[in-house]
């Protein structure tokens, strides 16, 4: 049934789904994605052992096969991809072809967001409140913030410098912090309630200290002095975003639910819809050294634009992976997906 009201919706996952002419709530994605990931995996794949359960929540699984996990989100440290996903899960990669787990992650709550600062100090944001950090390049993992029991989801970390970040989530979560993660201290971003309790899902930076939140409802929130106030740009969009990418050239690009594209050139004052090709929705932007840009989706679709022409292409790969996140690595493009690690070779 429809939802009529932001508190009626489930604080479960972290991917939303929206499937003609039902609406579900932006939580539930991540649980179907995992039930459909879960069809790729072979029996007895990535299951918790006895020696897992009596662990609890406070490692992640020790003995899974880092390639067939589900995952969210990836970035690189320097030269080594990071992936993060479901039970806690984080693998590396220095060459793009084989991945290897990290050596300690102090948790199994969900894994939503990866962000890196320099190739040493990172940061990742998940279920539960969840904040990890790291110094080694995402060896080892410890605890920065933490709130079982009390459904805090978070589904995007950035950071301006080592020092400076934010944190988002559901519901109008915003977490500021000014000593590394350490400390948070809770943001609204709006006095109007109903524009202060859409999902804040994707955090991306733009020129000249500008920073921009994909969120609910076709809304991007957008900051002119490094997130201390925040304007809310209504876009034509009805539906959800859940990426954004400011590009070299100056533009911006945002996009998410059915496939919708917004294109910005007067840094995210204004923004137009641009034909994406397809009704899948849209989970991840990323641009690469040619300054040609791709966008992942789900059932395996791939959009590609390349030189000045601002049309995309679109690809659909065979195995209909539901792609979450790409990096464009030394080796070629690396994706993340609800089936674990792939790539287009």
């Amino acid at each position: 049934m429809p939802f009529s009201h932001a508190r009626s919706r489930s604080k479960q996952r972290p991917w939303p789904i929206e499937s003609p002419p039902m609406k579900l709530p932006f939580a539930i994605l991540g649980l179907w994605l995992a039930i459909a990931a879960s069809a790729h995996s072979a029996p007895g794949q990535n299951t918790p052992t006895k020696e897992d359960a009596q662990r609890r929540w406070t490692h992640a699984p020790s003995k899974v096969d880092p390639m067939r996990g589900v995952f969210f989100a990836a970035t690189q440290a320097g030269q080594r991809i990071v992936a993060v996903g479901d039970h806690g899960l984080v693998v590396l990669s220095e060459d793009g072809k084989t991945f290897r787990q990290a050596q300690k992650v102090p948790t199994r709550s969900p894994l939503t967001s990866v962000h890196f600062y320099d190739a040493q100090q990172g940061w990742i944001a998940g279920h539960d409140g969840t904040v990890l950090g790291t110094r080694d390049g995402g060896e080892h993992w410890e605890v920065l913030r933490q709130e079982r029991g009390k459904d805090e989801v978070l589904l995007s970390i950035w950071f301006a410098d080592a020092q400076h970040g934010f944190a988002v989530g559901q519901f109008g979560l915003a977490l500021e912090t000014h000593d590394g993660g350490k400390t948070w201290e809770r943001r609204t971003l709006s006095t109007q309630t109903h524009v202060a309790e859409k999902h804040l899902i994707h955090l991306f930076s733009g020129r000249k200290g500008l920073l921009f939140i994909a969120a609910e409802s076709g809304t991007i929130f957008r900051s002119e002095d490094s997130g201390k106030t925040w304007q809310a740009i209504q876009t034509a969009n009805k539906g959800s975003f859940w990426t954004g990418k400011a590009l070299r050239d100056g533009s911006l690009l945002a996009a998410g639910m059915r496939g919708h594209v917004y294109r910005s050139q007067d840094q995210g004052l204004s923004w137009t819809a641009t034909d994406s090709g397809t009704q899948q929705s849209l989970t991840a932007i990323n641009e690469r050294q040619d300054a040609s840009v791709l966008i992942t989706g789900t059932g395996g679709v791939l959009l590609q634009r390349t030189g000045a022409d601002p049309a995309f292409k679109r690809h659909t790969r065979a195995d209909n992976a539901s792609l979450t996140g790409l990096v464009s690595h030394a080796s070629g493009d690396v994706f993340v997906s609800t089936a674990g690690i792939l790539r287009n070779d």
